[in-house]
């Protein structure tokens, strides 16, 4: 009778996974961690100029706005920055923008946003606009979660997932902006880290979620449904 290696077994049900042993996985770990905890104090460093309960909104929650001369005007805090996103978002813009022959004088490579940049002004018009008093203790939340989550690694996943959304709705309405002058590539990279954290699951690696999913695979096991739709999301 062959031996079995606990191991192997932990790997087949998507136990914590166990790097590659040595200098490589000690390097493995510490890039994932640092990718991680760095995307999370991002968000963290975000939390402190749009405090709530009003979000270093002026009074009335004035909105950055085109004014007479059709300029834009800015405003202080949250809503300042969610006006700047609905000033721009009717002047259509390209992402990931290469120039592939010197001096400007080729073609270039990029994807047109125009669609998405319409849906997001939509959105803040109806949605975000008209509920600021409320919405904006969402989006302060959702960015403390992304912060908790990927640098302590628990529920990672989900942080991950949270932070798309995130760098998706700032690289649509911000990135590549003239005035105030926003680099694309802030944004662009953003979301790149975000969807590669969300497939690796720094959690499983460091932090809390290594030590809460044997405890979620032993109830999924048992026919836990919640614990099956936890493991999803660590």
């Amino acid at each position: 009778m062959s031996e079995t290696n606990p191991e192997d077994g932990r790997r087949r049900r998507g136990g914590p996974r166990s790097p590659r042993s040595g200098l490589d996985g000690s390097l493995m770990v510490i890039a994932i961690a640092v990718a991680s905890i760095g995307m999370g104090y991002l968000f963290f460093t975000q939390l402190w100029w749009k405090l709530p309960p009003d979000f270093r909104c002026e009074d009335g929650y004035a909105f950055s706005e085109a004014g007479p001369d059709g300029e834009l005007e800015q405003t202080l805090g949250l809503c300042g920055w969610i006006g700047i996103s609905e000033f721009y978002s009717d002047e259509p813009r390209e992402l990931f923008t290469a120039d592939v022959i010197r001096d400007n004088e080729g073609p270039e490579l990029s994807i047109p946003i125009g669609v998405a940049q319409q849906m997001n002004g939509m959105f803040i018009e109806n949605v975000v606009r008209p509920n600021i008093a409320w919405f904006g203790y969402v989006i302060w939340f959702t960015e403390a979660f992304i912060f908790l989550s990927l640098c302590l690694g628990f529920m990672s996943r989900l942080g991950a997932l949270a932070a798309i959304g995130m760098s998706l709705q700032l690289m649509v309405g911000l990135a590549g902006i003239p005035d105030p002058v926003e680099w694309e590539w802030s944004y662009q990279l953003m979301v790149v880290l975000a969807v590669a954290l969300f497939g690796i699951a720094p959690g499983r690696y460091f932090g809390l979620d290594r030590l809460l999913r044997p405890r979620l695979e032993a109830l999924s096991e048992r026919g836990s449904k919640f614990s099956k739709l936890l493991l999803i999301f660590t």
